[in-house]
């Protein structure tokens, strides 16, 4: 780690893994190809809901060759529910005719042929390569894990790409992949946008937001 560190990061790093010994994805997938998918889907909508329609679409397209010969209406009509369904359904289709003919339809394990594919990003790359293959190239930035590093005092930067290059100095290596899944879950279930409950937080006596010397 950086010798500028904020002091509270490693105390932060052992309060999350003694919170969420077992953290991990939950997005529902059996495979590389359904998790790149449900990722794709997960922009600006809940991982519950992308659940809800990922058994339906990957009951009627179940592999790349199948969604990227899917009729563009039908796929909107089954995802419509998690939101911009226009611009997924080209996106989770356009990934889909790239993985056939760049990858033999098969979810590639480089960050650089990830971000090539429509609709996924960084963000999306780190999931599944974290994820479904266990490598660590980065670290995932959600709106969650922005969120509490920024109350956390880790940074202040408004571009993901930028908070992500802070915890990778910040973070351990080997920890990227549990740190990802980890502060997902502590945003969403302990630190929500809205009112966080501070007073009850176990990250209290770290956070400059939950002692009252930080805005939240």
């Amino acid at each position: 780690m950086p010798s500028h560190r904020p002091e509270n990061v490693l105390a932060i790093l052992d309060a999350l893994a003694s919170l969420y010994p077992d953290a991990g994805c939950e997005l529902v997938h059996a495979s590389a190809f359904e998790l790149l998918i449900s990722t794709i889907l997960s922009a600006q909508c809940t991982d519950a809901q992308v659940n809800a329609v990922t058994p339906e679409l990957f009951r009627r397209w179940p592999d790349a060759r199948a969604l990227a010969a899917s009729d563009p209406s039908e796929v909107e009509q089954v995802i419509h529910s998690t939101g911009f369904f226009r611009s997924k359904a080209r996106s989770i289709r356009g990934a889909a005719a790239s993985l056939l003919e760049r990858h033999a339809g098969i979810v590639p394990r480089e960050m650089d042929a990830l971000v090539a594919l429509p609709g996924v990003a960084r963000k999306t790359a780190n999931v599944v390569l974290g994820t479904a293959f266990g490598i660590a190239e980065g670290v995932v930035v959600d709106t969650h894990v922005f969120r509490v590093t920024r109350r956390w005092g880790w940074h202040q930067e408004s571009s993901p790409e930028k908070v992500e290059r802070i915890l990778m100095d910040l973070v351990p290596r080997d920890a990227w992949n549990a740190f990802g899944h980890r502060g997902v879950l502590f945003g969403r279930y302990r630190c929500p946008a809205r009112r966080p409950p501070c007073e009850t937080c176990p990250m209290r006596s770290w956070c400059p937001v939950g002692q009252g010397r930080a805005d939240p």
